[in-house]
């Protein structure tokens, strides 16, 4: 913003002079234009399983001292509501989640059984597979007799 100050009396005198002065612009600061960006709320500090049972373990041992669990909640910035929430989610079993667990499908133990049953239906399938080749092959043979005009024997299986 521009603003233009009035001379006084000896400017006015100046002006006859050889050095004219008259209406002298006067820079004024302008306001500081706001930020275009978007200012974030502070997020909020989310504690994970393993800094809660981090945490849970410092006030376990803080016990023994006067003050030690107020100290360890100072410290963290939390109230004693999410400790106890904390406390009741770990003996429900919540964090059990971090303990190691073996990835991919579970391997249960086969029964003797339920092994000789699979070798089983393999030679089944195995010995059914033979036994319709075999049965191709004779029908084949009777064909070609009957053709040419050789005695066939009986069809009863021993």
């Amino acid at each position: 913003m521009v603003i233009r100050v009035l001379n006084d009396d000896k400017a006015d005198a100046a002006a006859d002079s050889a050095i004219e002065e008259g209406w002298r612009p006067t820079m004024v600061a302008a306001p500081a234009a706001a930020s275009p960006e978007f200012l974030t709320r502070p997020l909020r500090r989310v504690f994970t399983e393993r800094d809660r049972l981090r945490i849970l373990a410092q006030t376990d041992t803080a016990r023994a001292t006067p003050g030690g669990i107020g100290a360890v909640l100072r410290r963290e910035g939390l109230y004693s509501s999410a400790l106890s929430d904390w406390r009741r989610q770990c003996d429900a079993g919540a964090f059990a989640a971090l303990c190691p667990v073996t990835r991919g499908p579970k391997v249960t133990p086969l029964h003797p059984l339920t092994i000789e049953y699979a070798r089983l239906l393999c030679n089944n399938k195995r010995l059914t597979q033979w036994l319709e080749r075999a049965e191709a092959i004779i029908n084949l043979q009777k064909k070609v007799a009957a053709l040419l005009g050789l005695p066939i024997a009986s069809d009863e299986r021993p």
